[in-house]
């Protein structure tokens, strides 16, 4: 969870059209309130965005707040400052203050290993026991990536996933070394708040109201597991859906539960600079704004939005670092809710950005200009610096030792053979299509540089041995204005070479996908079920599938270090048998082929029975149920989504709780509930 925009979940990230409401440099007319307004207006017209809401603190004080948008479309109903959001990874800002708040106390040494608080955290693994809490909060701890399952759900507040981790990792591997690169790793803050919990004796949800709300007199910021009024909630919508949302918890707390609202979360950016020392010493808050992503192996470049400190995404973020400003900055997206916060020390100034809709890249891009305007206007700065431009690229002749870098190559999820000719290569789709599929040709510099110039792509290789391609690009949002993204993408890789008899299992397997049985229905996932899906690509000409390297005929591990922003979350493959269909397992998560789900029974009544295990069921809908109404009764906590074939929603009865839909041709129905709960099926020619 976080930029998925980002970047927990690319899979429902939607690039929106880029027609910007208004064009940059256009307003120099207008107040800094009316900019404010502008830049948020366009975040919900333009971006995807049902409610913005925005917030500037200066040394304590709000002076800037604001909105678009609407809070309740039905109602028409208006964002208030009291209006709250979600804002996903900016909670693990809160998590990793209370780790710091432990250390003031002396009670952890974020450089002591985690077992000596958590001793029963273990891992396959012996390199676990070199896991701390300082590579935990920098993102290099090691750790495969995240945990999703049933942890973001619908009007539940059930904490299944944070309290299954620890058994689920007793049976997991590391990827790298601790401490030897820093990659987003969502599991890591579900393990520091296990470790707040542990040393303070307190639950998290406690912790965070007793040493942190009541204290800031915050009445707004709280946790799934909080008694609050649901209300105060800003509604959230989703494509192809009118009515709004039921309440999305985001039942991992450390890693991304925390709602709040922009003036308060703006207001903790004091906490965070060390200006509120009874709460986290000067010198906590200093140490957690250090430049930790050097301890590793990370990009060298100075020009980033990722430089991770503890807990912090950046803290060096671009372009405030063009003006020789530190800035701090946390990002954060659940499915529904995106938020971002940007602090800058020097001038005890923070801003905050939360929106139902849209994705916290372009809260970022919003924050950023809000800032930077704040800081002309009081004269901080002269002028503020105009976005990089880009002019069409000039290919010059490559020197011929760059063809070493042709081969093979993986990234999450898929692999490429590359191969540079007459100077020029292509890459696909990055960041789930924010940076398009393209061809890059050579500079210069040893650098290949997209054709309008706003990309360059180089070869890199690194004190581990491996060599990756780095990707250098401006992400440009008209109206909000540019990110500037620097990362590895891919990792060059060695030949697999496996038996023709476990090559034949794979082949059989290639190009099928496989359905999730074992998320809770109200999960929000099944609003997207492409992120309930996996689909196995097999590059058997390599030994490789999904990007995973092939071991023997039902596993493949993971041996990709350093992924992209978007394929942090890796995963090992493995191929079980029940009941006579062979099922994958990947990240303690079960899924069912698809080609072994049964048709709906055609028959007018039948009833569906979700069995011990609770497993949710799925059926086709073949030429036999097509066109006809489905009306199903169920118990409170069972329900039912029906998907057409292009595996969009038609019908979910836990977002309308309307019982009845038409069943499209091709599609899909899952039916979920409670162990041993009955759905009673009737079908009608209505």
């Amino acid at each position: 969870m976080k930029k998925i925009g980002s970047l927990l979940l690319a899979a429902v990230l939607t690039v929106v059209p880029m027609t910007s409401s208004f064009a940059q440099g256009s307003q120099s007319d207008l107040s800094p309130e009316e900019k404010a307004k502008q830049w948020a207006t366009t975040v919900v017209k333009d971006y995807g965005a049902s409610a913005v809401q925005y917030a500037i603190v200066d040394h304590g004080k709000v002076i800037l707040s604001g909105h678009a948008g609407i809070k309740n479309q039905a109602t028409q109903e208006q964002i208030t400052p009291d209006t709250m959001f979600g804002i996903g990874s900016v909670s693990k800002m809160y998590v990793s203050s209370a780790v710091m708040m432990l250390v003031d106390a002396g009670k952890i040494n974020i450089d002591q290993p985690l077992t000596t608080y958590i001793p029963d955290f273990k891992m396959a693994d012996e390199r676990y026991k070199k896991i701390t809490p300082r590579t935990l909060l920098n993102h290099s701890s090691g750790l495969y990536g995240s945990h999703y399952h049933n942890s973001i759900l619908f009007d539940d507040n059930d904490t299944q996933n944070y309290d299954n981790l620890l058994k689920e990792l007793q049976t997991e591997r590391l990827k790298a070394d601790p401490g030897a690169f820093s990659v987003y790793s969502n599991d890591s803050f579900q393990l520091l708040e296990v470790l707040v919990e542990r040393v303070s004796g307190m639950s998290y949800s406690e912790f965070v109201k007793t040493r942190i709300s009541n204290p800031m007199k915050f009445k707004s910021t709280h946790t799934p597991l909080d008694q609050f009024d649901r209300n105060q909630l800003s509604k959230t919508y989703f494509p192809g859906i009118e009515s709004a949302l039921p309440v999305e918890n985001a039942n991992i707390l450390g890693t991304g539960g925390i709602y709040s609202t922009a003036e308060e979360l703006a207001t903790f950016g004091d906490v965070l600079m060390g200006n509120k020392p009874e709460l986290l010493s000067a010198q906590s808050a200093q140490d957690m704004q250090k430049d930790e992503y050097r301890n590793g192996i990370w990009v060298p470049e100075e020009r980033n939005t990722t430089n991770y400190g503890l807990g912090w995404d950046a803290v060096e973020l671009a372009p405030f670092s063009d003006y020789g400003i530190k800035a701090l900055s946390k990002g954060g997206d659940t499915i529904m809710y995106h938020a971002d916060l940007i602090s800058l020390p020097g001038y005890d100034m923070s801003v905050a950005v939360l929106s139902a809709g849209g994705s916290s890249i372009y809260n970022t891009q919003l924050a950023t200009q809000l800032l930077l305007e704040e800081l002309k206007d009081q004269g901080k700065i002269k002028k503020i610096i105009p976005d990089p431009s880009f002019k069409p690229v000039v290919p010059v002749k490559m020197p011929a030792d760059l063809k070493q870098y042709n081969g093979l190559y993986g990234t999450l999820d898929n692999t490429i053979q590359l191969e540079i000719k007459d100077g020029q290569f292509t890459l696909p789709d990055i960041l789930g299509g924010i940076i398009p599929s393209q061809t890059y040709v050579y500079t210069g510099k040893k650098q290949f540089t997209s054709k309008d110039g706003s990309a360059a792509v180089s070869f890199d290789k690194q004190t581990n041995g491996k060599t990756y391609i780095k990707v250098n690009a401006n992400v440009d949002s008209p109206g909000l204005g540019q990110t500037v993204m620097v990362f590895y993408e891919y990792q060059k890789l060695n030949k697999n070479k496996v038996s023709s008899a476990v090559q034949k299992a794979w082949e059989s397997r290639n190009g099928k996908s496989y359905l999730a049985v074992d998320e809770k229905i109200n999960s929000s996932f099944y609003l997207a079920p492409s992120i309930l899906t996996k689909t196995i690509k097999l590059d058997a000409a390599n030994g490789y599938v999904n990007g995973d390297q092939i071991i023997d005929q039902n596993h493949a591990v993971n041996v990709v270090q350093i992924p992209v922003m978007t394929g942090r979350d890796t995963f090992d493959l493995e191929f079980v048998k029940q009941n006579n269909i062979e099922y994958l397992k990947s990240v303690k998560q079960l899924y069912i082929p698809e080609d072994a789900i049964q048709p709906l029974p055609k028959q007018n009544a039948s009833n569906i029975t979700i069995a011990s295990n609770g497993h949710v069921k799925w059926f086709k809908i073949d030429k036999n149920t097509a066109g006809k109404t489905i009306n199903v009764d169920y118990a409170n906590n069972a329900g039912f989504v029906v998907y057409d074939a292009k595996r969009s929603v038609v019908q979910s009865s836990i977002v309308n709780p309307k019982k009845s839909a038409v069943l499209p041709e091709n599609g899909l129905i899952v039916f979920g509930g409670q162990a041993g709960d009955v759905l009673k099926v009737s079908l009608s020619n209505k």
